[in-house]
């Protein structure tokens, strides 16, 4: 599949579609359509998450805003110079992103947080053109084993070659860097299998790669 420029009216897929009409009839101020990309338009490290949460990015518009997942990478963003503000909570808030561009692997929200292989692919090809404009030596984060399958699919790359592993910091074939991590879940950080202190050292050693 080609790689194609993001698409805020795409409806590729049925299920997801269907699903966006019933929640925007429910919740009829929420974005309920594809989530753009947010950040510069060059960056030097490229986030890349799962999909917009209900009430998080498929509410506001902007990725991993208004939803938990959003207040650990928010933070942390900003601790490490790549945000001008800690918290993002609307799309209008006037925070912006420095060096950085945040994008999701599925641009429209799934029916329990969980789309499925079709959608994965079918959306990869948004992903592949959004990875265009990472620079070489730039940093690609994957927050989550989906994602970091994702961005494989979308450079081609086997899944056997690079495979996800928390901390990991692989050298792609075309000299760019893939740095995986546990999602900045719910889940995943009240069980303590990613802590503040782990998901800092992730982007403490992103933070010495760039300014290298």
């Amino acid at each position: 599949m080609p790689d194609r420029p993001f698409d805020a009216d795409c409806r590729q897929c049925p299920r997801l579609a269907s699903f966006l009409d019933a929640v925007r009839a429910e919740h009829p101020d929420y974005h309920c359509r594809p989530v753009p990309p947010f950040g510069v338009a060059r960056p030097k490290l490229l986030i890349v998450g799962l999909a917009p949460g209900l009430h998080g990015a498929n509410a506001t518009g902007r990725p991993f805003t208004g939803d938990y997942a959003g207040i650990l990478l928010y933070e942390t963003l900003h601790e490490f110079g790549f945000s001008t503000r800690p918290e993002s909570v609307s799309a209008d808030d006037g925070l912006r992103l420095r060096q950085c561009r945040i994008t999701n692997a599925v641009k429209c929200l799934p029916p329990a947080n969980k789309p499925t292989g079709e959608e994965i692919r079918t959306c990869n090809a948004f992903l592949a053109a959004e990875l265009t404009a990472l620079p070489k030596g730039g940093i690609i984060l994957a927050l989550g084993g989906i994602a970091h399958q994702a961005v494989l699919r979308a450079l081609g790359l086997p899944r056997k070659d690079f495979p996800f592993e928390h901390g990991a910091f692989a050298t792609l074939p075309d000299g760019r860097r893939l740095v995986s991590s546990y999602h900045c879940s719910r889940y995943n950080t009240q069980t303590r299998r990613l802590t503040p202190a782990m998901f800092r050292a992730v982007f403490r050693r992103i933070r010495r790669h760039i300014d290298a």
